[in-house]
């Protein structure tokens, strides 16, 4: 905070003065002297930090001079500082809204000191949080977590718009890596609930033998080392979000106690009988398929239902064509921002190279792709040498990448050459194929023989 603004009203104008003087010696102070209410009132567009009351004026007193400032501008805080010591005017006006209430004596000029100092401070970190809130929003706006423009990915941007809209429990599915979290974040962080707590948890991760007392919390001595109580993920998500992450791990007998909280609005404690009311708007997310979970009897259909709401499915990033180029694009100017390195681009096969892989991790997938592409390249450009695939189901991208049947050959048979030192009689063993085939191959420079 620079300049902090303080208006003094006071009638006795050499008091005034000597109250000013003594602020002013913090150079941050910017004190300004009215004589009396009215001209007070006609300057509250001024946004002082803080106004300090006589609590005697010509045309007001400190009481009804309370409720006009409030009346106009009623975040300013209001300090009274008066000649009585009547502790039941004291009283009266802190009750009314009054900061402090301060008495005029030889002490006045500390107490005052110290009072601005404090609301200062409190001020300060008002501000403080509230800018951090509003990074955090910033943070989460869709523009920074929707990257790319496909239709398939338009049309979750639209259903997350629809999302924010409303308190209706939203279910995200898709793939490991594909964005569940952040997207739960940011319905969360441009909802009414934005002010509140996102509480993240992921069910699968947690112990089951304390995954209720991590869920509803417990009393004091509720179990063998229950030394204090806890209040569990939904209180603590009070009147906010509640992020239930891998739902579809939750075991059976679980399921009817999340179903009764859902229904009931209100928890239990472990080793509690009094119920606790709660306001908490659910967001689950899963790569199961539930509706194949609860066929096979493993979730409940009632509970499944109930948090349905509206569903968000996240495509696969093979699904979404050059959005993965915008991404990468992305994901590298941030790495590049991060570590102080100038521009780096992407060459032209290397896109070509990222546009036909399956990225079976997705988004978490390419990320990492893309940040090793940028340590591993030289002269500022990523080469498609400088792209390397680390997936651990190699097998389905072998069989979804786009290539012929005589370029997987090639491969193969290059493979196998490199795997045994060239010994084309046992390669050709290895594949049941004749000598000359390979050595046509060869020949015809359809593979390479190191």
């Amino acid at each position: 905070m620079a300049i902090f603004k303080v208006f003094i009203v006071e009638d006795d104008k050499i008091y005034a003065n000597i109250l000013q003087y003594h602020l002013e010696l913090n150079p941050d102070y910017q004190v300004e002297i009215f004589n009396n209410g009215e001209d007070l009132l006609k300057s509250l567009h001024k946004k002082p930090q803080v106004i300090t009351l006589d609590h005697s004026l010509p045309d007001y007193k400190s009481d009804k001079l309370l409720k006009k400032i409030k009346e106009i501008a009623p975040e300013i805080p209001v300090v009274v500082i008066s000649g009585q010591e009547d502790i039941s005017v004291a009283i009266s006006l802190l009750k009314e809204g009054v900061y402090d209430y301060i008495v005029k004596n030889e002490d006045t000029n500390n107490r005052l000191w110290v009072t601005i100092k404090n609301l200062r401070d409190t001020i300060g970190l008002k501000e403080e949080v509230q800018l951090l809130k509003e990074e955090v929003q910033k943070k989460y706006e869709f523009s920074s977590i929707i990257k790319g423009n496909s239709p398939a990915i338009q049309r979750t941007f639209d259903l997350m718009q629809k999302a924010c809209a409303s308190n209706i429990n939203v279910s995200i599915t898709g793939e490991t890596g594909s964005g569940k979290e952040l997207v739960a974040k940011a319905i969360h962080y441009n909802s009414i609930r934005k002010s509140k707590k996102f509480v993240a948890v992921n069910t699968a991760a947690i112990p089951k033998e304390l995954i209720e007392s991590e869920l509803f919390g417990y009393e004091k001595g509720a179990f063998t080392g229950a030394q204090n109580k806890r209040i569990g993920w939904f209180e603590e998500a009070h009147q906010g979000t509640l992020f239930l992450d891998e739902i579809g791990e939750l075991e059976i007998n679980l399921q009817a106690k999340l179903l009764r909280v859902l229904q009931e609005k209100e928890v239990l404690r472990v080793g509690s009988n009094t119920p606790i009311k709660i306001d908490v708007r659910i967001i689950v997310a899963t790569h199961k398929n539930l509706q194949e979970e609860v066929k096979k009897g493993n979730f409940r259909e009632d509970l499944y239902y109930r948090l349905l709401g509206l569903p968000i499915s996240l495509p696969p990033l093979r699904e979404r064509g050059n959005d993965i180029l915008i991404l990468s694009k992305f994901f590298l100017d941030e790495f590049c921002k991060n570590n102080s390195l100038p521009a780096i681009s992407i060459a032209q096969e290397a896109k070509e190279k990222l546009l036909k892989y399956s990225f079976p991790g997705n988004i978490r997938e390419l990320k990492a792709v893309i940040e090793l592409g940028a340590v591993l390249c030289d002269n500022g450009l990523i080469k498609s040498e400088n792209i390397t695939f680390n997936s651990v189901n190699n097998a389905e991208d072998f069989l979804l990448n786009e290539t012929t049947l005589e370029e997987y050959t090639n491969q193969i048979v290059t493979h196998f050459l490199n795997k045994y030192d060239n010994n084309v009689q046992i390669v050709a063993q290895k594949l049941n194929i004749g000598k000359s085939t390979i050595y046509r191959m060869l020949q015809d420079q359809k593979i390479q023989a190191d």
